[in-house]
């Protein structure tokens, strides 16, 4: 596999590591969205152990209102946190 299939194999199976926990599988409840973001992201958005942080993440991302974090919404957080990343280091 190239680079890109790699990594795109690696955000599908950490959207699959935390969805269906709590319920369906092909989405994040805000309890799994947290584990997630407390595992996978904690080095880039510190302590996700701050629930109104947490909210306002889950309630960002949930973008069609559903009460859950689907894989569409949860690749935009990681497209936005990587070119913010890319901002940060080309601009240094």
């Amino acid at each position: 596999m190239s680079d890109i299939q790699k990594a795109m194999a690696l955000l599908i199976g950490a959207f699959h590591k935390y969805s269906g926990k709590e319920g369906d599988k092909t989405t994040l409840s805000k309890g799994e969205l947290k584990d997630l973001l407390s595992n996978e992201l904690k080095d880039m958005l510190g302590k996700s152990s701050d629930q109104a942080g947490v909210d306002k993440i889950f309630k960002e991302l949930d973008g069609n209102k559903d009460g859950s974090v689907d894989f569409q919404e949860y690749v935009t957080l990681v497209a936005c946190l990587t070119m913010m990343c890319n901002d940060f280091f080309t601009k240094k």
